[in-house]
Order: structure tokens, then sequence, then C-alpha cells
């Protein structure tokens, strides 16, 4: 099978801001493109292409902004600003995604006014030989998609018992199902793992009700078999091992800072000392929250568009 498809999550565990799944499918020429694609970086790209908890940090997103950048110029894309490079990507449409958002409140995940690319020159062209070096090696990138699941969704989710990992699973499907589409025949696909899943087939959504087969399932890797959409592996680890899937997750990066960063400008309006939090569990996300709290309620933000909730603990 010629096409390989990359799936990764940003996002997943934390308290602010938005889940971001994110795809990248690749045209391999052959074998060996195949295996430099799913394969571990190593020397030749390692610097620029892997897990990217371990190449960026919070608010230093600028190796992911290069890297969606480049891909959007080679994919025709062209962006002028950080929102259009977004929307050159996004698996839904503005409309479907702000279609809950509450009007008085909207700037909160979509006010991109004062956004700008942080990525200089010699980051983009350090990046754009990376992807030459890959075309060289018979990996041609032929589409780049993210899902994005708002606060207010998951928090939607948590309505319905349903956990973060299975809407995570279940964008990631979405995901999968549009990539077979594109490419207009069978792929294969690498996803990370999804929580601590084993076992998939009673979890699938978009995906459920679909003939398949297991061809494995286990710690490491799960994988199937669908006739008419390929096969499908849920991989421990595989932002580091794959090479397509640190790409993924490098990009789907990018957009996770970007989003998270609007929800922490949106309320630096009225109090400038608020702290530029990541969202995540740490105690400045924690004062950012807390700070926030009384100007939240005076301006009438919603909760459930602000702090994602957790299901409620199961027995007992």
């Amino acid at each position: 099978m010629s096409y390989l498809v990359a799936v990764d999550e940003n996002g997943l565990g934390p308290r602010l801001g938005p889940l971001i799944v994110t795809a990248v499918t690749a045209n391999c020429r052959d074998e060996a493109g195949a295996k430099v694609a799913f394969g571990r970086p190593g020397r030749a790209f390692g610097a620029r292409l892997g897990d990217s908890k371990g190449l960026v940090a919070y608010g230093d997103s600028a190796l992911g902004e290069a890297w969606a950048r480049v891909l959007a110029d080679r994919l025709g894309r062209q962006a002028s600003s950080p929102d259009g490079l977004f929307a050159a990507f996004s698996l839904d449409s503005s409309e479907a995604l702000r279609a809950h958002c509450p009007r008085d409140h909207e700037r909160q995940c979509w006010g991109h006014e004062e956004e700008a690319f942080s990525a200089d020159d010699a980051m983009m062209a350090k990046v754009r030989h990376d992807l030459v070096r890959l075309e060289k090696k018979g990996v041609e990138i032929a589409r780049v998609e993210v899902a994005l699941v708002c606060s207010a969704a998951l928090n939607r989710a948590v309505d319905k018992s349903m956990s973060r990992f299975l809407v995570d699973l279940h964008a990631m499907e979405r995901l999968v199902l549009a990539a077979r589409a594109h490419a207009g025949e069978d792929i294969v696909a690498a996803c990370g793992k999804v929580g601590g899943y084993d076992r998939y087939g009673n979890q699938f959504g978009p995906l459920g009700g679909r003939l398949h087969v297991v061809l494995s399932e286990g710690r490491a890797k799960s994988e199937y078999q669908f006739p008419g959409v390929g096969r499908v592996a849920f991989v421990r680890d595989a932002d580091e091992t794959h090479l397509l899937v640190g790409m993924a997750s490098l990009v789907g990066k990018w957009v996770r800072d970007l989003m998270m960063t609007r929800v922490v400008r949106y309320h630096r309006e009225v109090d400038e000392s608020l702290p530029m939090a990541s969202g995540y569990h740490d105690p400045v996300t924690t004062r950012f929250i807390s700070q926030s709290a009384l100007t939240r309620r005076k301006r009438g933000v919603p909760d459930h568009c602000f702090q994602r909730r957790a299901l409620p603990p199961q027995g007992g």
C-alpha cells in the first residue's frame, strides 16, 4: 500500500484548552520509503522530527509552526497568518467549530487579531531541506488534517459519560476515514496509543460496526484490518518510533499552543497580571484559573467553555 497515515494527539490531559488530533498522510514510492516514514527519525531527522514533548515546550512551538507552514506551502495551501494556516488544515469548517460558541465570548477561542508567525528564516530553511530529503527517500506528503475538540465539546462528552480517551479515539477514526477517502484506496495508518486500551473493538465510534479482523492486541501495539479502509494500528510511543507520527505531533503541538494562547490573551485583556498558562496540571495554570475566576464571573464566561470537567469516579 502506498498511502501511509500517521495520527497523534496533543492536549489530552490538560485542564484548559482544546484537544488537538492531527493526521499526516504520505504517498510512499516504495518499501524503502515506507520504512523511512514509519521508522525512527534517526540521526538524519531527529533534530527536527519526533515527539513534540521532547523537541518543543509551551510558548516555544516555532518548530511545529515551521513544519505546518512548509507542509502547507508544499500542498498548495499557503496562508498569510496563523489563523489562515489552521483553517487550511482543519477537518471541520469554521462554522461547525463555532456552532456552540457563546457569541459574547467567541473571541476566547477565535480572537486572532494579534497573531503573527514566529519561525525565523533559518528554521524554515532547515525544515524545507528536511522535507526535500524525505522526498528523495520516497516519502511525499499528500495531506495534513487537524481535528479540534474544544473544552465545551469535551464537557458535552462528559455529560454523555464519554471519557476523553473515547473522544480522542473517535477523532482519530474520523481522520483515518477522511484520509482513506482522499487516497481513493486502502491505507495503512499508525496512531498513537489511546489511553490504556489494548482492545479497541468495542470502543470504536466512526469505525464501529464495520467488519474488521484483529491482527494483534497488546500493550505495545493493537492492529486491525478493515476491508475498504485498510490497516489501522495503535502504537505505544508512536511519536518516538514513527517519523510521520512525530511530524503530526509537532504540527498538533503548534495548533494546541496557538489555541491556548488565545484563551490566555482573552483573559489578560482585563487582567494583565494573569500568568501565561499552558493549561496543563501545573501551578501556573492553577493560579491562572483561580486568579481569573472573579473577572470570568463578572464577564459571564460560561464555565463549560473554560475549564474541562472529568468523568465522576466509577463505583464506590
